[in-house]
């Protein structure tokens, strides 16, 4: 069993924040002890249901302390879903129906456990506890707790400056989330820094249960592969979990140099001294900064998809890339041959290539779409599709398709 400073150095590598540090440190030789793993909890509103490498920074952080033989527990907000936490929002957000929440939960689900260790893990949802409160018992629980210190939270702050609307609902989110783990009897919550509020409000809520507090940990929010938004799939910056090993690799190797030290340090067990001796390396020139992407983009794609995976991903990268040739495995879609001309931006979206026409036609005025090796310069161009034809696209760097007009 490890010591508690190796716990300590395990836990808080790439941590932001622990509130506070004294006492976890207390709670793990108090778990060791008495032989009773801590409780870890974190909770995830479904209502985006893919997850990124952005998200697995926090679910990682949990996979630390299940190989510390701690109890994880994994917590689905179908409850609290249906409020919408208004974390860093500027309006109110959607409220998702019932069916929404628990579609989006099962792909949590089926995705979390290519991190985590499904024996090792607890799956809970808070509608277990929350939904048999009753209204009684939410008049009690929002009784522990001011509208002053609610409006402390910046969000909030903000919007009621701005005389902008805030729902009575999104005032009982960070109340909800705090009897979570008033039920849960959590030692331990995490999150990234945005929800630093919420989780303070857990650690209070928990003392006026009469109850040890818990300790929080916030993680960072992981840059995107621009290096500079957080990654998030609507800014089409991240790289998806399920995403094919080849697809993931390439993505990597596009980020910048500085920004791959960020990732070796929140998105692999190497340690922070390892990382800085490679970086040395790097600096002094005895590392190629490519081989040093190639070997963190190699560590991430057998994370999720297994070594073999990442080796041939890679040989595929260095023959498209730097072979200049085309991938092997190309998707083909077949299409029905149409009676007028095509809109480009139009069959873009039709393949899936773009979400929008605007977002194509942004794509080809950056220089990033080539039909059959040619580049494609004019945003209006349209294509004849009334015989049979077949085109391969290439959109961006990695992006390979061969559309067919039968």
């Amino acid at each position: 069993m490890r010591s508690t400073a190796e716990q300590i150095a395990l836990l808080t590598k790439g941590a932001v924040q622990i509130i506070e540090e004294a006492e976890l440190v207390s709670k793990l030789e108090n778990s060791a002890r008495k032989e009773r793993p801590l409780v870890v909890k974190v909770g995830f509103d479904p209502s985006a249901p893919d997850i990124h490498l952005g998200h697995a920074v926090l679910i990682r952080k949990m996979k630390h302390f299940q190989d510390l033989g701690h109890q994880v527990v994994f917590l689905i907000g179908d409850f609290t879903g249906m409020i919408g936490d208004p974390t860093g929002k500027s309006k109110t957000r959607p409220q998702l129906t019932r069916e929404q929440v628990l579609a989006n939960a099962e792909t949590y689900r089926r995705q979390v456990f290519k991190i985590l260790d499904p024996k090792k893990t607890q799956i809970r949802f808070n509608s277990e506890w929350l939904g048999t409160l009753g209204s009684e018992g939410f008049v009690r629980l929002a009784g522990k707790y001011t509208v002053a210190r609610m409006l402390e939270r910046d969000d909030f702050a903000r919007r009621y400056k701005a005389n902008e609307p805030i729902g009575i609902h999104e005032l009982l989110y960070p109340l909800a989330q705090a009897y979570d783990s008033v039920f849960l009897h959590a030692d331990v919550e995490m999150g990234g820094t945005d929800q630093t509020f919420n989780l303070l409000v857990g650690r209070r809520m928990m003392r006026e249960y009469e109850m040890e507090p818990q300790v929080i940990l916030t993680t960072p929010l992981l840059e995107g592969l621009d290096g500079v938004e957080k990654m998030s799939k609507s800014l089409g910056n991240y790289v998806g979990v399920e995403e094919p090993p080849a697809e993931m690799f390439g993505k990597l190797m596009s980020i910048a140099d500085a920004l791959m030290w960020r990732y070796w340090e929140l998105l692999t067990d190497v340690s922070v001294d390892e990382i800085k001796a490679m970086r040395s390396r790097t600096d002094a020139g005895e590392l190629h900064p490519r081989r040093a992407k190639a070997d963190l983009a190699i560590r991430i794609v057998t994370d999720f998809h297994g070594m073999e995976a990442a080796k041939e991903a890679e040989a595929e990268f260095d023959r498209v890339f730097r072979g200049r040739e085309n991938p092997t495995d190309i998707e083909e879609i077949s299409l029905a041959c149409r009676t007028e001309k095509v809109y480009v931006p139009a069959l873009l979206v039709e393949v899936g290539i773009a979400s929008s026409r605007g977002e194509a036609r942004r794509l080809i005025e950056g220089g990033g779409l080539s039909f059959d090796g040619q580049r494609v310069a004019d945003a209006n161009a349209e294509i004849d599709a009334s015989a049979p034809v077949s085109i391969l696209i290439k959109a961006g760097k990695r992006r390979f398709l061969r559309a067919s007009f039968r």
